[in-house]
């Protein structure tokens, strides 16, 4: 069958499973890009993401032997829950092996949506880590393997959204932005269009420190990334999909990236503005609009993929939204050891609108300084020059701790 084929069938089969999702019009980022922004709510789906689609395309298909085998699959925790609510509807025993990066949020999920039909194992500490112990699982015990997206059944699940897109606008939009892991959202997607409206510009994003569909586009081949940053986990994949990867190639697909900490502003704006829960990776989409080039007033879709955040992670993604707009800075600043060294270091270094978010310091009597760790947030980002010039002319020796160093690893 032809991937038309099979996302036409894939759309009959989940009809009654799968939710079709709200197609909003979002004023503010219309307003921000000049494009007309529509929102495809799959953080409004069936366990808060797109992944209902595929897992039960795949399972659904599955012989009466198969079905008594069981099943298993690794996710970053979406996938999971898509999986488990999958098997929990067709009665069918499955794993869900999950890595420790996994926010409890997920995994809590999961077993909610699973029920007694469902065993969680949290394994290892990324994606890949899981996916491995899953494939060992399936080749051991006879369970049908369902892949997070190197399948072409949970290709032709995730691309159903494709056409619910055109249905919902009465006609193909100028541009369709989706989030990418492994490649099975963007294969799925843009294969469809491509078949179907071939004009339409279809654009992945993937995290800056996960940008694994990038690599294997440049070798021509998936490739292993030798490291990456978890913190989008539901896109968090070191390695894109065997099938996934010639469907992305083909289809004339576009691809970008987008900085952790931008990431987290969206997320931020979408809560506070939009009114909607974002998880990092169902925030991709929306945060790369402001460094694409859009016509005025095009038709632009973003697909919204996931709203399964943990409320914990809010300070952090606070944190590296600051860090990323230039508002929060972090410098080692050595002290004399003397009375009314701080004061003086508030009255000649910090300007008015300049905060202290963050003193670490120990005094130590056998020393003529001693060192503070301090984070100071600015007023405005064109704030940091005359901090910094305050800073070189103190007699206090300040060092800035830049990103992505080991100690501000430590800090995030």
């Amino acid at each position: 069958m032809s991937l038309l084929a099979d996302v036409a069938a894939a759309s009959f089969r989940i009809f009654d499973v799968a939710r079709t999702t709200p197609l909003d019009h979002n004023l503010r980022l219309s307003e921000r890009t000049g494009a007309e922004i529509w929102l495809k709510r799959e953080d409004l789906q069936v366990g808060r993401s797109y992944k209902i689609r595929g897992a039960y395309n795949v399972l659904a298909q599955l012989d009466a032997d198969a079905r008594a085998a069981g099943a298993v699959c690794a996710s970053a925790g979406n996938h999971g829950q898509g999986f488990a609510y999958a098997c929990a509807r067709l009665g069918i025993r499955g794993r869900v092996y999950v890595p420790g990066t996994t926010p409890r949020q997920k995994r809590d999920r999961i077993t909610a949506l699973g029920g007694a039909a469902i065993d969680l194992v949290v394994t290892g500490d990324t994606y890949d880590d899981a996916a491995a112990a899953a494939i060992e699982d399936s080749g051991r015990t006879g369970a049908t393997l369902v892949s997070a997206f190197d399948d072409p059944r949970t290709i032709a699940g995730q691309g159903t959204i494709a056409v619910e897109i055109v249905e919902q606008l009465r006609r193909a939009p100028d541009v369709v932005v989706v989030p990418v892991g492994g490649g099975g959202l963007l294969a799925g997607v843009a294969s469809w269009f491509a078949a179907k409206h071939p004009a339409v510009r279809v654009i992945g994003v993937e995290p800056a420190g996960a940008a694994s569909m990038a690599a294997a586009l440049a070798a021509n081949e998936p490739v292993s990334l030798s490291r990456v940053d978890t913190f989008v986990e539901g896109a968090a994949v070191r390695r894109v999909g065997d099938k996934t990867f010639p469907l992305v190639r083909d289809s004339n697909a576009t691809l970008t990236t987008v900085a952790e900490g931008r990431v987290c502003t969206e997320m931020l704006d979408l809560y506070q503005i939009d009114g909607i829960i974002a998880e990092p990776a169902g925030a991709l989409a929306t945060a790369a609009l402001d460094h694409l080039a859009l016509d005025q007033g095009a038709t632009v879709v973003c697909l919204l993929s996931g709203g399964n955040n943990d409320v914990s992670r809010y300070s952090e993604v606070i944190e590296r939204s600051m860090v990323h707009r230039g508002l929060r800075h972090y410098f080692l600043v050595d002290f004399p050891q003397e009375p009314g060294a701080l004061r003086r270091f508030l009255d000649e270094v910090l300007g008015p609108d300049d905060d202290i978010v963050l003193f670490e310091y120990v005094k130590r009597n056998n020393r003529e300084t001693g060192p503070a760790l301090c984070g100071i947030e600015l007023g405005e980002p064109e704030a940091l020059d005359a901090l910094l010039k305050r800073m070189e002319a103190s007699p206090m020796r300040c060092q800035a701790v830049e990103p992505d160093t080991a100690l501000h690893r430590f800090l995030l």
